[in-house]
C-alpha cells in the first residue's frame, strides 16, 4: 500500500516555496509513503533538542544538516557519524551548523537531522533519474564511495517489476559480494528488490521527481534501509513526448511504404539534380504506382505529365517526396497537407542539423495540423523492395529479401546498401531517418512487425527520440522477429552535469545497453557486426537449448573458438561419457574428445562427416561450431560440400540446429565459405570471431523470445 496523498502534500509545499529539492525529513516521509525503510530519525533545531532526540532514538547517532540550499551535505561538512554520547551530539550540532553557514552564506537551515546509526551490512545505491531518451529509469549498484569509483551499476525502465529488480541486483559485476563471500551472510535480496520496485512506482506516480538518490542503502541479511535520501524536483521532468497509437502509425506507414501514388516536389528533367535522380529511380526501379512530378516550370518530366502544384494532381496522393531547398518546404508542405498525403519525405538538409530548429519546428507543426507524417528531414530517402519503390536520389536497389534496415546517417545508409549488394543479402527495406523530426525507429518497428516481407530488423541510430516507446515496441517485436541495433556514440555520453550520483552515473552508454537488452534487442558494437548479424541471423535455425559443441581440425582454432564462445555468452557443453565414447570412435587416438572435439588436421573427409553427423543426431547438442584447417587430405571445397550435405540430410529428417564454421587456409577457403553460407551454414574465412558472434546474436534473440527449452544434459 502507498500513501499518494502524503507525497502530494509534500510536493505541493515544495512547489509553493519554489524549491527544486526536498529536505531530508521530507525525503524520508516520501520514502515512508512508498514503503521504503529509513532509519529512525528526528529533526532538531537546537543542540539540546538534538541530545534529547539522540537519547530517545538510541546512541550512537549520525547528524546531518537539513537545508534545501545544500544538496551535497558531506562536501559542506554537514555530516557527522558515530556520535556516541550526549556531549558529542551537543558539540556536533554546533559544528555542522557552523560548517553549513561557512559553506554557503545565507543558506536556509531548517535544522539538524538526528539519525540512528546503523552498523554492518553492505552499502548499495538505488536511484532514479529522468533520462533524455528513456524517461524515468531506476538504477542499482554498490553504494558509498565505490559507486563513484567502480560505476558498477545496472539500469531498467521504471516502474520495474520484482523480476526485473532481482535481475538488476544480479546484474552488477560485484553481485557475488551481495550473495555472501568469505563467510559473510548474503543480503536480503527480496528487501532490496522491494526498495527498487517501490522507488520505480514512486517516480512513475510523480514524474516531476527528476532525480532520486537512496545512497547508501544499507543491505543486511534482515532487510534494506535507505540511510540517506536526496530528491530533486523539476516540472519539466514530467513532460512526455508526442506519441501516436499503433493503429495511427500503421495507417500512415502502410500508405508510405505501399503507396498507390507518389508525387516528387521539385522534380527535374536536368541530370544531376536531386529531383531528377528521384524521378529516375522511381521510374527505372519498376514502381507500378502513379508518379507525379511537381514543377511549375515544366510540362513533362521523364514522360510523366508535370503539375505546378501537388494540389493540381487529379486523384489521391499517398507520398510526397520533397527535393526542394529547405526554405520552400513549409509552403509546399501546406499544399501537400491539403492534398491529404500520408507521408512527406523530406530529403533536403538545412533544418535542425544546421541549428535551424525553428524551421524544423514550423514544418512539424504544419504536418501535425494536416495529419501528415514526416520522414526526415536531411535523408537519402527510402527503399521498399516488395513495391519496387526506390524513393531516393542514391543508387537504386532491387534485391528482395527479408531484412529491413534503417540508418540515421546517409553515409551509413549507403554502406548498408553496398554491403547488401556485395553480400547478396536481400532486403525488404532501407530507410533513412535523418533528423527524426517525426517518424522514428518506433514507427518503423511498428510497421515491420506486421510486414510479412520482413523477418529481421537492423537499425543504426545515434539517439532515440522516445526511447521508452522504442523499448516497449522492441520488446513486443523481438518476441517474433530479431531486432538488431547499432547505437553510435557509445563513448560520448559521460560528461553530463547532474545533481545526484544516479544522474551522473546515468549519463553514459550503460543505460542504452541495459534497457536495449531488457527489450530483447541484439546490440551490435560496430557497423560490420550489425550487417553480419542482419545477414546471418535469418539463416540460422533457432536453437532449442544452450549446449554448444565445437568440432575442429586444428587445436589452435579450437582454443580461439572456445574463447569466442565465452565472449558471446555461449555455453560449451560438458560432454557426457557416452557421447565422449561415441566421438572417440571416429577420431585418432592422439585427438581429443572433450569440448572442443579435436579431430586433428590430417583426417579425411569421413572424419569430419561422422563427427558432425554425431553432433547433429544427439538431442543433447543444440548447436555446432566447426573449425576447419586447410589440408590436401580434405580440401576446402570438399569440406564445404560434405558439411552442407550432412546438414541438409538432417534437415530433411526434421532436425534443424544452428551450424557455423570458421575456415583457416589458403584463398580457396573464401569460395568454400561462400558455398556454406549460401546453404544456410554461417561460415567465414580467416576468423574465429565472426561465426561465433553471429551464433551468439542468434542465441541472444532466442533467449529474449523465450524459445529455449533449456534441455538438460541426460
Amino acid at each position: 500500500m502507498v500513501d499518494r496523498a502524503a507525497v502530494e502534500q509534500i510536493l505541493g509545499q515544495v512547489a509553493a516555496e519554489g524549491r527544486s529539492s526536498l529536505t531530508a525529513p521530507e525525503g524520508r516521509a516520501v520514502c515512508a509513503a512508498y514503503g521504503i525503510p529509513t532509519p529512525a530519525e528526528r529533526l532538531a533545531t537546537t543542540a539540546e533538542e538534538a541530545v534529547a532526540h539522540a537519547e530517545a532514538i538510541g546512541l550512537p547517532v549520525v547528524l546531518k544538516i537539513v537545508s534545501p540550499d545544500i544538496l551535497h551535505k558531506t562536501e559542506a561538512g554537514g555530516v557527522l557519524v558515530g556520535l556516541a554520547d550526549a556531549e558529542a551530539v551537543r558539540a556536533g550540532f554546533t559544528e555542522i551548523v557552523g560548517n553549513a553557514k561557512a559553506y554557503r552564506a545565507g543558506a536556509r537551515i531548517v535544522g539538524v537531522q538526528v539519525q540512528r546509526m546503523l552498523a554492518g551490512g553492505q552499502e548499495v545505491i538505488i536511484g532514479s533519474v529522468t533520462d533524455p531518451a528513456f524517461g524515468k529509469i531506476v538504477a542499482f549498484g554498490l553504494g558509498g564511495v565505490l559507486v563513484e569509483v567502480l560505476k558498477d551499476v545496472t539500469f531498467r525502465l521504471a516502474p520495474a517489476g520484482t523480476g526485473e529488480a532481482l535481475s538488476m541486483i544480479d546484474g552488477i559485476r560485484a553481485a557475488e559480494i551481495l550473495r555472501g563471500v568469505r563467510g559473510a551472510a548474503p543480503v536480503d535480496r527480496a528487501a532490496l528488490a522491494a526498495v527498487i520496485t517501490g522507488l520505480g512506482q514512486l517516480v512513475t506516480d510523480f514524474p516531476q521527481l527528476s532525480e532520486v538518490d537512496l545512497n547508501p542503502v544499507l543491505a543486511t541479511p534482515d532487510g534494506a534501509t535507505a540511510v540517506d535520501v536526496r530528491i530533486l524536483v523539476d516540472p519539466e521532468a514530467a513532460k512526455e513526448p508526442v506519441r501516436f497509437g499503433r493503429e495511427e502509425i500503421l495507417t500512415a506507414m502502410n500508405r508510405i511504404m505501399k503507396p498507390a501514388a507518389v508525387a516528387v516536389i521539385g522534380a527535374s528533367a536536368e541530370a544531376g539534380k536531386i529531383g531528377n535522380s528521384v524521378m529516375k529511380n522511381l521510374v527505372d526501379g519498376g514502381y507500378a504506382g502513379e508518379i507525379h512530378p511537381i514543377n511549375p516550370k515544366a510540362a513533362e518530366i521523364l514522360d510523366r505529365k508535370a503539375y505546378p502544384s501537388i494540389t493540381d494532381v487529379p486523384g489521391d496522393v499517398d507520398v510526397a517526396v520533397f527535393a526542394i531547398p529547405a526554405k520552400f518546404v513549409p509552403a509546399a508542405l501546406e499544399e501537400a497537407g491539403r492534398k491529404g498525403v500520408a507521408g512527406a519525405i523530406l530529403i533536403p538538409s538545412g533544418f535542425g542539423e544546421t541549428g535551424n530548429v525553428e524551421l524544423q519546428d514550423e514544418v512539424v507543426a504544419i504536418a501535425r495540423r494536416h495529419g501528415v507524417r514526416i520522414l526526415g528531414p536531411n535523408i537519402y530517402g527510402y527503399y521498399y523492395t516488395p513495391e519496387h519503390l526506390s524513393a531516393t536520389f542514391c543508387t537504386p536497389y532491387d534485391v528482395k529479401g527479408g531484412v529491413a534496415l534503417s540508418s540515421q546517417s546517409g553515409g551509413i545508409g549507403m554502406a548498408i546498401l553496398g554491403f547488401s549488394r556485395s553480400a547478396k543479402m536481400g532486403v525488404s527495406a532501407i530507410v533513412g531517418v535523418g533528423n527524426k523530426a517525426d517518424i522514428d525507429e518506433d514507427d518503423l518497428l511498428t510497421f515491420f512487425e506486421q510486414d510479412d516481407n520482413t523477418q529481421v530488423v537492423a537499425m543504426h541510430l545515434e539517439d532515440l527520440k522516445d526511447g521508452r516507446s522504442f523499448a516497449e515496441t522492441a520488446k513486443r517485436v523481438s518476441k517474433r522477429k530479431p531486432v538488431v541495433v547499432l547505437k553510435a556514440g557509445r563513448t560520448a555520453q559521460g560528461a553530463k552535469a547532474a545533481g545526484s550520483h544516479t544522474g551522473a552515473l546515468a549519463g553514459n552508454d550503460k543505460v542504452y545497453d541495459d534497457i536495449l537488452r531488457q527489450s530483447g534487442v541484439i546490440r551490435a558494437t560496430g557497423l560490420n557486426d550489425m550487417l553480419e548479424y542482419a545477414r546471418g541471423i535469418p539463416l540460422l535455425p533457432a536453437p532449442r537449448g544452450e549446449n554448444v559443441v565445437i568440432i575442429t581440425g586444428a587445436g589452435g582454432s579450437g582454443v580461439l573458438l572456445s574463447d569466442a564462445c565465452v565472449d558471446h555468452g555461449l555455453n560449451l557443453m560438458e560432454i557426457p561419457p557416452d557421447l565422449d565414447t561415441a566421438f572417440r570412435k571416429f577420431i585418432p587416438p592422439f585427438g581429443a574428445a572433450g569440448n572442443p572435439v579435436d579431430i586433428t588436421g590430417g583426417e579425411p573427409p569421413s572424419t569430419y562427416r561422422n563427427t558432425i553427423a554425431l553432433g547433429l543426431a544427439d538431442d543433447r547438442v543444440h548447436a555446432l561450431v566447426l573449425g576447419y584447417w586447410h589440408t590436401i587430405v580434405t580440401p576446402p571445397m570438399v569440406f564445404a560440400e560434405l558439411v552442407s550435405e550432412v546438414v541438409e540430410e538432417f534437415r530433411a529428417k526434421g532436425i534443424h540446429k544452428p551450424v557455423v564454421a570458421s575456415l583457416s587456409g589458403d584463398v580457396e577457403v573464401e569460395e568454400a565459405s561462400d558455398h556454406l553460407y549460401d546453404r544456410g551454414v554461417v561460415a567465414y574465412p580467416y576468423t574465429t570471431e565472426k561465426p561465433v558472434a553471429v551464433l551468439g546474436a542468434k542465441y541472444r534473440w532466442a533467449r529474449a523470445a523465450g524459445l529455449l527449452t533449456n534441455l538438460s544434459q541426460r
